[in-house]
């Protein structure tokens, strides 16, 4: 069974990190997302669930607004052919999340370490950076910092790449 938002917020309270979390109706994609601007400081995420066709899966994260040229990312994060999205049987079964909901939080349920995280670095030069935590009815603010703990404490060795357009 997939982590439950309450057991994230456990595992980050043990992590010693601070997260600030935002209510709010699901939200299903960046567009819906953008509706909350102005009420939630920092860095908003958009998530890519990637695989190749070697099955290997890939979590990309980005700023919202960031171009990401999908026909040419596999050379940047090592993919062994061009990727496609990774279906949802997939996505639920590695991390944990449906699609609308798809958060680099979700890294907590990928205890075999099948997914491999690149995290853009434009991102990355936020101080606080948002995602879902685990559902799509919220959104968690953490700083950058903390986020690359998080994902070092989940068994992953977070990529920081350009690939942004």
């Amino acid at each position: 069974m997939p982590k439950t938002e309450d057991e994230l917020y456990a595992f980050l309270a043990d992590l010693g990190i601070m997260v600030s979390t935002t209510r709010h109706p699901p939200l299903f994609t960046v567009a819906d997302s953008q509706a909350l601007r102005g009420t939630i400081a920092g860095a908003h995420t958009k998530n890519l669930f990637l695989k190749d066709k070697k099955d290997n899966f890939f979590l990309v994260t980005v700023d919202e607004d960031a171009e990401v040229d999908l026909k040419q990312i596999h050379h940047l994060i090592g993919a062994a052919s061009r990727v496609s999205f990774g279906k949802p049987e997939m996505l639920m079964e590695l991390l944990g999340v449906v699609p609308g909901a798809v958060t680099v939080f979700g890294l907590i349920n990928d205890t075999q370490g099948r997914v491999k995280t690149v995290l853009d670095a434009a991102l990355m030069e936020n101080d606080i950076v948002n995602g879902h935590p685990l559902t799509n009815e919220a959104t968690s603010s953490i700083r950058s910092a903390d986020l690359l703990r998080f994902i070092e404490a989940t068994g992953h060795e977070p990529v920081i790449l350009k690939v942004a357009a």
